[in-house]
């Protein structure tokens, strides 16, 4: 039987589950609770290292106040995907670089 292995569209939903995380101010660990997982386990589909079943997507999907497709929505053919600016400010730490003071 061959392993099911995660990848780009892994990564790029996790992503995409992590911008709208961290755009409604939940936690990994408050969204992990909710849809009754470990935070450890939510890092892994954030990072893409483990896929996301379906019900599980349809959970997350539900606490965020999306629909799945919107966690799919740059895996359409012609659209940037994961060469999308969105994809970088899902990295860790990307968001608190604009509310930073600037330097003169």
């Amino acid at each position: 039987m061959a392993t099911r292995k995660s990848g780009p569209l892994d990564a790029m939903v996790g992503a995409r589950i992590r911008l709208f995380r961290v755009n409604r101010g939940i936690s990994q660990t408050m969204l992990a609770e909710r849809i009754g997982v470990t935070f450890q386990q939510m890092q892994k589909y954030e990072r893409g290292a483990t896929r996301v079943g379906a019900s599980r997507l349809a959970q997350i999907a539900s606490v965020l106040g999306v629909s799945v497709g919107e966690l799919f929505e740059s895996s359409r053919p012609g659209s940037p995907g994961l060469n999308s600016p969105v994809h970088l400010l899902a990295e860790p730490g990307a968001l608190s670089a604009f509310s930073r003071p600037m330097r003169e």
